[in-house]
Order: C-alpha cells, then structure tokens, then sequence
C-alpha cells in the first residue's frame, strides 16, 4: 500500500514549480516596469541634453543668422564632432531654410529639417534616432531662425539592454536561490515528514507498525479482496499473564521481552504477512496471500510454538504464552469492523478455555459476547434491585468436628434468566471491574451477618471472604474493610480474607505491604487455591498468612491417585513446618474426609459436609444442629 508522502510528494513538486513560476512572473513583471521606466527616463535625459547642446549651439549661432553668414554658423556646428550621440545638425533660418548642416563622419541619413508639427512639440522619436528642434530668439522677441539636432538613440538602447541583462542576471540569480531554499526547505520537510509519518505508524517499543498502520493495511488488504477476490486472515494475539513480567522485573525488562516477542513473531511469519502491535501486550497478524481458513490456523499454531522457549531477562528465563483469535475475511465477517470485533472475540474464547491457545471465530462466540454484555448490564443493576445473596458454606474442624468459619459466597438470582453460577458472572464482573463494588457489598453482607451471629453468642465463629485482584489494587482497600468492621462491631481476628495464589504472585512487593498491614490490625490471610499457582518456599515465607487453603483439584481423586496423595501430603506438611493452619475444600467423600484427618488437615469443608447456604440455614444449624452434627458426622 503506499504511503501517505509519497502520494504528496508529486503534488509538492507542482506546488513547488507553481511557486517559482510565480515568483518568475512577479520579478518579470517588476523587471518591465523598472524597463520601462528606464526607457522613459533616459529618453527624457537624451532629449534634455539635446536641448541644452541646441541652446549652446543656438547661442552661438545669433551672429550667424543675424549676418547670414553659413562660414560661422557652420564653425558653431563642427563643435559636435565631440559630441557621440549627434549624428547630424543644421541652423535654419527663420524660413528654415538651412544656413549650414553637420554630418557625423559614418552618419548617411537625411540632413535634418523643420517643420511646423516639430516647432510646436520640439522634438520627435524614430526607431533609432531623435529630431529636436530649439529655436533661437533674439532679444527684441524676434525668431531668427532654429537649430535642429538629429540625435542618435544607439547609446540610449545600449543601456537599456544593459539594464535589461543586468535586471533578468538578478532576476534568474534570485530564482535560483530562491529554487535552493525551496529544495533545501522541502527535503527538511520530507525528511520531517517522514519522521513524523513513522512516528504516527510505527510502535516506539517493537519498531512494529502500531494500531494506526493497522486499521490502514488491513483496510487496503480487505480492498484488494473486494476488487480481485481471495481471503484475508486476522490473528489477534494477547499476551497471557505479561503483567507478571513488568511487575516482578520492571517495565524496562516488560519491554525487552516485547521487543523479543516481535522478533520471534516476525520470524515464523511470510513476507507478505503483516504483523502490529495494537496494544500494551496485543498483537494483530495480517494473513494479506491467506489460501484456506487451515493455512490460517496453520499460522496461529506456529506463532504460539514461537513463544514456547524461555526468554532471557535480566539473569532469569521468563516463560509467555498466547491466546490467539482468528476471523477470515470474507468468510467469517462481511466490513473490517466485524472482522476485528469476530477475531477479538474469538481470542477472549481461547483465553477462557484456559490460554497459550488459538481459537477461530464461529458464530456461537458471538452470541456469547453479546450475552456477556447483556449480562454486565444487568449486573450494574443487580445491586440495585437487591438480586444478589450472600450464602455461607460451613468450615469443619476435624479435631473437634464442630462449624469453626463459613465461607462467603455470592449468588445472583436474575429476576428472568433465575440462579446464575458465580463461574458464569465472576469473570464478567473481573473484566468489567464491577468485581469492586461488588466484592466491597459481599464483605459488608457477611460482617453484618457475623455481626447477628455474634449477637447471638456465636462470637468465635470466623467469616471467610475472597479477595479479587481488582479490589487489591484499590487504593482504600484497607480503610474500606476497617470501616467495615468498626461500623458493624465484627473483630478483626473473625475476618478472614482468602486471595488466590496467582494474585499475590502478579505484584509480590505491593502485596506484602498489603498483607502486612491487614495483618497488623489482626485480620487473618488465607492463601487460597493452594498449588495451582507457581509459588516457592521462598516467596511463600515473605508472606504473613494464617491459613493454606488446598484446591479442590487435589482433593478430588483422593485417596486413589497417588499424585495427589503426595501433593496434598506435602502441603500439610509445609504449611504446618510454617505453622500455618491447614484447610481442604472440595470435600466430597467420607474417603477423602479420612485421608485429610490421618494427616492432620485442620478444616474441611465440601458438600459432603456441607452446602452454601443462606444465613438463615446456617443459624439454625448453628442454633439447633451444633450437637446432631458433630455426633453424625463420619470419623476416619
């Protein structure tokens, strides 16, 4: 596709030449003036000094006339012989008959005469010569006669062309400088403009062509397929996880692996393929000579094996993957804004089927987006219309088999579409960041239902509330959960606040300070998810928790899989080395309940203890079920 400069640059030209011409014209212009006054002016001077030269000559020439005498009248002329410009003289009488002509040597034109129309305008022009004619006057007022003087206009027109050549040296001298400066000016504004043009299209980061080049390309692509036919691919590439590396190595090593990650791209790609960077850690991937929606996906394999090798940052080896959304045009989208739209949608697929994936859009994705938003909208509203429950899940202690805490969790009941998971709305809210004040409701709705339990002589009993990564990089997060607490009279020690291991991985430093000060006000940390992050016993150390929550994944199989025997064995033991308390959820079975009790697992909690259940359920077991429960409750 061309660039913008270079479809200016003709007309530049153009402007350029219509800019001398122009100044060509007006110094043309001014030049003729100046040559015409020029004219003007010396033909007035030739005439005066012919005048004057009559007049002396006329002077002398009195006696003469007054004596009829041609001898003198003609020594009075052969005073012009000094004279250049004269070519011929004669003193007339007062009948102008000639007393006695002068010839210049060289000179064979006609001796001069007088007649009435040149004694009433005193002179007069040919081509190449003037006729003047000065009466004498005697002193009584008598004319005695006249002196006409035939003047060449050689010299007048030797200077004029003199002026004239010395007027167009000028003139071509300032269109050539002029021309200079205006090449000089022009190439600084190529060059600037070319500057400026990459700068517009290019990513300072990568040296990628950026989102603005993007929309243009893949504009003139999907042009080329309308008039000659074909398919255009469009892969949209996101990072997964990137955060973690401008967290935990600064943004100045986030943007050695971009520049990185743009290598290898760029590497496993064709000539005719276009690769930008669109965004922070995206990427779009232009298929200009795509075949087959297979060659297409063809190319997204390679792209993602193109990441699969360590990058070396900084003395580490830092590992990214990608999820990557892919939409052919015309097949799967008919404008170029439904093709980005389809290829973004179908890369938040392949991101939500669990990443380092690539996905090609069908028309079911959209459908989903479109339920998506259709379900972020009500959720801005669900608040309002008090849809949402908080329902507890009871915490067993397997020493005293007695509901030691209760989970909090949120449940949406849609006046239309009736109970949606939290697996389906959770993510939502994460994207949308609704997660915040929602998060910020759901810890209120639990302290003031502790609050109502404590009331009721319950006071040990502890709440356990998730924490999401939208709401720990809010700035008040700890002033919020402290006003909480004063205004609903809940202890500190009864709170317990459960982050996921890859939350705190995302930014280890911001969250240490974090948890340390919840910690300080003597609100308890639980870890949970416990394993299925990449924490090491040396990051696990730097944080100040109370409790390891093991994931549901490893309680599973249990006591059958022998994998998960030794994971969840070795994190008991880990957590205890640390004196951390111990808690497995995803309790289904009386199997894995005895498994976790012979190795000394403090809490349980699963649906073969217990379902979530709203506040209410949870008092009457608590009121009335304390003693049923902890005598039917199966003992390894």
């Amino acid at each position: 596709m061309p660039k913008q400069p270079g479809l200016r640059r003709p007309l530049a030209r153009w402007i350029d030449l219509a800019t001398l011409l122009t100044a060509g014209a007006a110094l043309l212009l001014a030049g003729t003036l100046l040559t015409v006054y020029q004219v003007v002016s010396l033909r007035s001077a030739l005439v005066d000094d012919a005048r004057v030269q009559a007049r002396i000559i006329g002077e002398n020439s009195t006696a003469a006339l007054s004596f009829k005498d041609p001898a003198a009248a003609h020594d009075t002329l052969s005073a012009l012989e000094f004279s250049p410009s004269v070519l011929a003289a004669a003193i007339l009488n007062e009948h102008y008959e000639a007393l006695a002509h002068y010839q210049a040597a060289g000179d064979d034109g006609p001796p001069p005469r007088a007649d009435g129309t040149l004694m009433r305008d005193g002179y007069r022009f040919s081509a190449g010569e003037v006729l003047v004619a000065q009466p004498i006057i005697r002193m009584d007022g008598r004319n005695l006669g006249t002196v006409v003087l035939r003047v060449s206009l050689e010299q007048l027109w030797r200077r004029v062309l003199g002026y004239i050549g010395l007027t167009l040296a000028v003139a071509a001298g300032s269109l050539a400088i002029a021309f200079l400066l205006v090449a000089r000016m022009r190439r600084v504004v190529r060059h600037t403009e070319a500057h400026l043009d990459y700068l517009a299209h290019s990513d300072p980061v990568t040296g990628l062509p950026n989102r603005h080049a993007f929309n243009a390309r893949l504009a003139f692509a999907l042009s080329k397929v309308d008039q000659f036919g074909g398919m255009v691919g469009l892969l949209f590439l996101d990072l997964d996880d990137f955060k973690v590396v401008n967290d935990t190595l600064g943004h100045q090593n986030g943007d050695r692996m971009l520049k990185q990650v743009a290598q290898r791209l760029t590497g496993v790609l064709r000539t005719t393929d276009t690769i930008c960077r669109i965004g922070g850690d995206e990427f779009a991937v232009i298929l200009e000579s795509a075949t087959s929606s297979r060659e297409s996906e063809s190319v997204a394999a390679k792209l993602i094996a193109a990441l699969a090798a360590p990058f070396p940052l900084d003395k580490h080896e830092m590992y990214v993957s990608a999820s990557i959304g892919l939409a052919i045009y015309p097949l799967d989208s008919a404008d170029l804004q439904a093709l980005i739209r389809n290829a973004d949608t179908a890369m938040y697929h392949a991101k939500s089927r669990g990443k380092n994936a690539f996905d090609r859009f069908h028309p079911d994705m959209e459908q989903r987006a479109q339920k998506r938003v259709q379900l972020e909208n009500s959720m801005r509203k669900a608040l309002e219309r008090n849809e949402l429950r908080v329902f507890f899940q009871p915490q067993i202690s397997i020493a005293t088999r007695r509901i030691v805490a209760v989970e909090a969790l949120l449940r949406w009941e849609h006046p239309e579409l009736g109970l949606i998971q939290p697996l389906e709305f959770i993510p939502v809210a994460e994207e949308s960041g609704l997660i915040v004040p929602l998060g910020k409701w759901v810890l209120e709705a639990a302290c003031e239902q502790a609050a109502r339990w404590a009331a009721e002589g319950m006071r040990e009993l502890s709440i356990a509330v998730n924490l999401s990564v939208r709401q720990m990089r809010e700035e008040g997060l700890v002033d919020d959960i402290l006003a909480i607490l004063n205004r609903t009279g809940v202890a500190p020690g009864q709170l317990e606040l459960e982050i996921t291991e890859t939350v705190l991985m995302e930014d280890v430093e911001e969250n240490v300070r974090l948890l340390t000060r919840l910690k300080a006000e003597g609100i308890c940390i639980s870890i949970d998810d416990f394993g299925t992050g990449y924490s090491s016993m040396a990051y696990l150390k730097r944080f100040p928790i109370d409790q390891i929550k093991i994931d549901r994944t490893f309680i599973t199989d249990l006591p059958a899989d022998a994998e998960d025997r030794a994971i969840t064995t070795a994190i008991i033991a880990m957590a205890h080395s640390l004196g951390v308390e111990v808690v497995a959820e995803g309790v289904e079975t009386a199997a894995q309940l005895a498994f976790l009790d012979e190795h000394g697992c403090d809490r349980v909690q699963g649906y073969f203890l217990g379902a979530p259940l709203p506040g209410p359920h949870v008092t009457v077991l608590l009121n009335a079920q304390q003693e049923e429960l902890q005598a039917s409750l199966p003992r390894a």
